[in-house]
């Protein structure tokens, strides 16, 4: 970035003494940014066009369950026609409350600016409460334009209700072990839901070969897996096209075929949309199978889960226009159609779809359905890896490379690591039971935990967010579970015929994100305890004979105040620090991006003659650093720019005052936009709120020197406060002479470690567990595209 000539320089000064209310044009600014970040309006051609395109992206799971649920519902075969009709009904009035009018028309309102899933209402409340684990927010965040939260009246039932919330630390952390039991089971819904749809298409092929093998179906669905993860670093964006007329053909065939079906065999099942048959049902095969039945219809429902969780490529009207237009008639229509040609064909139950189409078009049917089978796990792989970016920017996953496969769609990523994961495991569970059974009772039970999980945390959104009445949260719960509990002990009772599957799966990967979160927090809990006074280490100086080296040293630490421990870890090993400090905080909020241009905050640490500076950088849980194109000289720009905005509001202030000033970085090249005009705030009292001391020149620090010109090698050491640059104009040339001098990256290299008296459940987690993930993840240096020639790691052990 350019320096501002003496003619810039005053103009602009001119401009802030005219200008002494800064309010105004700080509001005018963050009118502006809000209206850019307010759900955008579309035409109705527009919204018409990206709900057709939806359907490839959200629906294709929730579409191909026809393919296996009643067989699922009636796995020892139908014996009377009312048990069909009784399945039909609950089939139908399950889509209705469920998908419909929970998801569809209440669930997806709860969106974070777009984004769906666990974390995501999660975000939303940490922003209304303060439940959030790991306590790095300042206030200076909730200003942000993303950062929308509620104000609540004294005696009011929200306002009750967050301070229950914000009472204890313990309902802090049930209420994180709530969103991690849903998340990992949604996780569990990306590996159950390509083993299933693949195998339920693929056995098509033993429908028209009754002497085939089920090892030969099995291998084509493996073969099918293997192709369909390897065409994931493509990316959605770039076959959305292809995937959208997929499943509207498909939609199209099973809702004709289902309405041949109906005026072909058995018209009577449309006594099915009376709901007493559900009554009938119940009491029929109350005495023999019917939490079997139950698992089975509760598969008529998968794929809900990952219409919200892929919220974030669509509109919520256009995903409202998509299902009610198209999606619910088509499968009310499917299912119907399925249950006349069962009345029909009693015995052909295990392969009720494939049997039910007509000869002419069989092997095209087959073909639509193998191609909707792979949308519909493309759907729920592309919501696993939004949920675990979700988990690992909120510090509850392991870093992983996170690739963004869209440049016009930030939501659209593909993770490479996780990929070959689910490969692994879709293939395992496939080959390992052959049986759409087994799997569709583990699938069962994945799906219901999560809904259940969904429900709960509305109840805290519907009070704190909406600010419902109560009348209608009781409502909204009451309804849901009354669904929703049924389900799940229904599929409870069949852990032992598959159903464990999924809780095996979302146990391992609980026991992944919250051994590293726990870590994560008690390592942050350990850098704020053990962090030191700025007066310590100015003081230490002397003694130790400290020097500045020519240079930029970015010391990286997790806090957003403070000097952080790794620092007097540093120059107790190594009597020196450069020229210029910047200590960088990169920190994650709870909203789904930070606008690049309220991005960064940037203070003074001390006088002007200590060069010192800190530098917050703050990202949502969509954001990603590699969007930064240069980490590094995003970093410098931001100091240089506040130094020349320090010095057109410095009258009056004196030298050894600090200033908390938002920095504004600008899109592009990193150009700084003009809107970055923010006020300073004057820190009159001695001690800082954060626990620094404002330090006059009287202190026993060496201030920095200027360096020599960058080929010289000389060590800078002491000097007085009039050999410092005193002016904007020798500060600016002054960094831009360090900068080139060189620029290092200081990065902790800790080992975190158990205490001896800790029980032996703690010293797996932490001395084996979270050790063994610490080297298999990515190294902090990548996440922040630091280069390796100008890497510094400093070791240290935490005992937590």
């Amino acid at each position: 970035m350019a320096s501002l000539s003496e003619g810039e320089v005053t103009n602009r000064g001119s401009m802030w003494e005219l200008d002494q209310n800064l309010d105004r044009p700080m509001d005018e600014e963050a009118g502006r940014l809000k209206n850019m970040y307010r759900e955008k309006k579309f035409s109705s051609a527009l919204l018409l066009r990206l709900a057709f395109q939806s359907l490839g992206v959200v629906f294709g799971d929730l579409g191909t369950s026809p393919l296996y649920v009643f067989y699922n519902i009636f796995p020892r075969g139908v014996d009377n026609d009312e048990d069909v009709i009784g399945a039909l009904s609950l089939i139908i009035y399950t889509l209705t409350l469920i998908p419909l009018l929970k998801y569809v028309f209440v669930v997806l309102r709860a969106n974070d600016n777009g984004q769906g899933g666990t974390f995501a209402l999660y975000s939303l409340l940490c922003r209304h409460a303060k439940i959030n684990t790991i306590p790095n927010q300042h206030r200076t965040d909730e200003e942000l334009t993303t950062y929308s939260r509620q104000t609540y009246e004294e005696n009011s039932v929200a306002e009750k209700i967050k301070r229950w919330l914000e009472a204890h630390a313990y309902k802090r952390n049930i209420l994180l072990i709530l969103v991690l039991i849903g998340t990992c089971t949604a996780i569990g819904d990306g590996i159950l839901t390509p083993a299933i749809s693949v195998l339920s298409a693929s056995g098509g092929i033993k429908v028209q070969n009754q002497n085939m093998s089920t090892d030969i179906v099995v291998l084509v669905a493996v073969v099918i897996l293997i192709g369909l993860f390897s065409m994931q670093h493509y990316g959605t964006d770039k076959v959305g096209w292809l995937f959208a007329p997929i499943v509207l053909l498909w939609f199209i065939l099973i809702g004709s075929v289902g309405a041949v079906n109906i005026h072909k065999y058995n018209n009577s099942v449309l006594k099915a949309y009376n709901p007493v048959y559900i009554y009938r049902f119940f009491r029929r095969r109350w005495n023999s199978d019917i939490w079997t039945s139950l698992g089975g219809v509760m598969l008529s429902i998968t794929g809900t889960e990952a219409l919200f969780a892929d919220l974030c490529h669509f509109p919520v009207l256009a995903i409202q226009i998509a299902f009610t237009l198209i999606v619910f008639p088509c499968l009310l229509l499917a299912y119907t159609g399925q249950a006349a040609y069962i009345i029909s064909h009693k015995k052909h139950v295990a392969d009720a779809f494939y049997r039910s189409i007509p000869d002419a078009i069989y092997w095209p049917a087959f073909v639509i359905a193998t191609a909707a089978a792979i949308v519909a796990s493309q759907a729920t792989i592309s919501a696993t890896y939004s949920i675990i970016k979700q988990a690992l920017a909120l510090g509850c996953f392991p870093r992983v490379k996170i690739v963004h496969t869209s440049k016009k769609f930030l939501g659209q990523i593909y993770i490479p690591d996780i990929n070959w994961v689910l490969l692994v495991l879709c293939i395992a569970v496939t080959a390992g039971f052959k049986n759409q059974s087994q799997i569709g009772n583990a699938y069962g039970t994945a799906v219901v935990i999560v809904m259940l999980v969904t429900t709960f945390l509305m109840v805290p959104i519907m009070l704190l967010v909406w600010k419902s009445h109560w009348v209608l949260v009781v409502t909204f719960i009451v309804l849901s579970l009354m669904v929703e509990v049924p389900y799940f002990v229904a599929c409870i009772l069949k852990i032992d015929q598959g159903g464990w599957v999924s809780l095996v799966i979302a146990t391992a990967f609980f026991l992944i994100m919250y051994v590293w979160h726990f870590c994560t927090v008690k390592r942050y809990e350990f850098e704020m305890h053990s962090k030191v006074s700025m007066a310590w280490i100015l003081g230490l100086g002397p003694s130790l004979g400290l020097v500045r080296v020519p240079g930029i040293g970015f010391v990286y630490t997790e806090l957003a105040s403070g000097v952080p421990h790794i620092f007097s870890h540093f120059i107790t090993n190594l009597p020196a620090i450069h020229s210029v400090v910047v200590f960088v905080c990169v920190k994650y909020l709870p909203v789904y991006t930070v606008p690049t241009e309220e991005r960064f905050l940037v203070r003074r640490i001390g006088p002007k003659n200590f060069h010192m500076f800190r530098c917050v950088a703050r990202y949502g849980y969509k954001d990603l650093h590699k969007r930064d194109e240069d980490f590094e000289r995003m970093l410098f720009e931001c100091v240089l720019f506040f130094v020349r905005l320090e010095s057109m509001m410095e009258g009056g202030y004196s030298d050894s005052d600090e200033f908390s000033v938002p920095e504004l970085a600008g899109t592009g090249g990193g150009a700084l936009t003009s809107s970055a005009f923010l006020q300073g705030e004057k820190t009159c009292s001695t001690m800082c709120s954060n626990g620094e001391l404002s330090l006059s020149s009287q202190d026993s620090i060496v201030p920095a020197q200027s360096p020599p010109p960058p080929r010289s090698s000389r060590l800078l050491t002491r000097c007085s406060e009039g050999e410092a640059a005193s002016t904007v104009g020798d500060e600016l040339e002054f960094l831009n002479r360090c900068k080139d001098a060189g620029v290092v990256h200081i990065l902790g290299n800790t080992i975190v470690r158990a205490r001896r008296d800790s029980g032996v459940v703690k010293k797996i987690a932490v001395d084996y567990m979270y050790a063994f993930m610490r080297r298999m993840c990515r190294e902090n240096s990548v996440i922040f595209n630091v280069p390796h020639e100008s890497l510094l790691n400093v070791g240290q052990i935490y005992y937590i």
